[in-house]
């Protein structure tokens, strides 16, 4: 590790980014000193708007990862670097408004039944009946599991803010069901966390999860693309069409602001399917007899 990286990183530390931006912005650093060939000290103003353009005509490269490089460089020469460049005429572009891929209720029960391992179907269930992140989901400890008064508790997720949602009794059954499993297992030492890695001491990695989402979706014969995500999506939209009002979903998703949250009402049915077509008020044509 290079010292300028390794100052990057105690910075963003110091900052309070989370693990995953810390990493992110990294890496964005890393591919702008690969593209020049040099290390981002030797390089300037003129090379950043360069590198930017680039990604701007780069049909490969979205908006997500145009702002998230613009942030990273931002941090990189205003805070560790502390350069007193004009960087704010560099502009964040705007990202495509996309709809969020939504399960059926059907599709989930297909979903669920097709997962075969007891663990990988507890920690999926877990971020559909919670409607949690997969990185919320890992890092649960067994203590965050309150049975008496039926929550969950998320400590520091996104946004550095620890938040409770429900707790499902058929997801406590499930859940009490894979942990009697799970001790049953030979460990030299109890883990803290819900589930545990290869090592006690750290929680399972993403990708055995992700691993298996897509073999769920692939057995269960859905020809939606399905990612662990897609079931947080899908935990907001049912609980939207089963009345439950904004505000609500937006505390249980842990938004910050309600219009993220609102994108729901763009993908929620039950509004749609009770609203009547204006074309069925017209009166039908001469000669046409019209439907009871």
């Amino acid at each position: 590790m290079t010292p300028l990286r390794k100052r990057m990183i105690d910075d963003m530390t110091l900052h309070g980014l989370e693990p995953n931006t810390i990493k992110a912005y990294v890496q964005c650093v890393a591919r702008f000193a690969r593209h020049f060939g040099k290390s981002p000290e030797l390089l300037g103003t003129a090379e950043i708007r360069s590198y930017l353009l680039s990604l701007h005509h780069d049909r490969n490269a979205s908006a997500s990862t145009y702002n998230q490089a613009l942030c990273a460089l931002k941090f990189l020469y205003r805070i560790t670097l502390r350069k007193n460049w004009e960087l704010d005429g560099l502009a964040r572009t705007r990202r495509q408004t996309k709809l969020p891929v939504v399960l059926s209720l059907d599709e989930v029960t297909r979903f669920f039944e097709a997962i075969t391992r007891i663990r990988h179907r507890a920690i999926l269930m877990t971020a559909y009946a919670a409607g949690l992140r997969i990185s919320e989901v890992l890092g649960l400890r067994v203590d965050d599991i309150d049975s008496q008064r039926m929550v969950i508790r998320l400590r520091q997720a996104k946004g550095s803010k620890d938040r409770y949602v429900m707790l499902s009794p058929r997801l406590l059954a499930l859940l009490r069901e894979y942990w009697k499993a799970h001790r049953g297992r030979k460990v030299d030492k109890p883990s803290p966390w819900l589930f545990p890695g290869a090592t006690p001491d750290r929680p399972l990695s993403n990708k055995p999860v992700y691993l298996a989402c897509q073999a769920a979706c692939l057995a269960a014969g859905l020809d939606k693309h399905v990612t662990v995500h897609t079931l947080r999506h899908s935990f907001a939209t049912h609980l939207l069409e089963a009345g439950t009002d904004l505000r609500t979903i937006q505390i249980l998703l842990g938004h910050r602001s309600l219009n993220t949250t609102a994108r729901y009402l763009h993908v929620a049915t039950a509004a749609l399917k009770s609203t009547r077509s204006p074309l069925d008020r017209l009166d039908p044509p001469t000669g046409e007899v019209p439907q009871s």
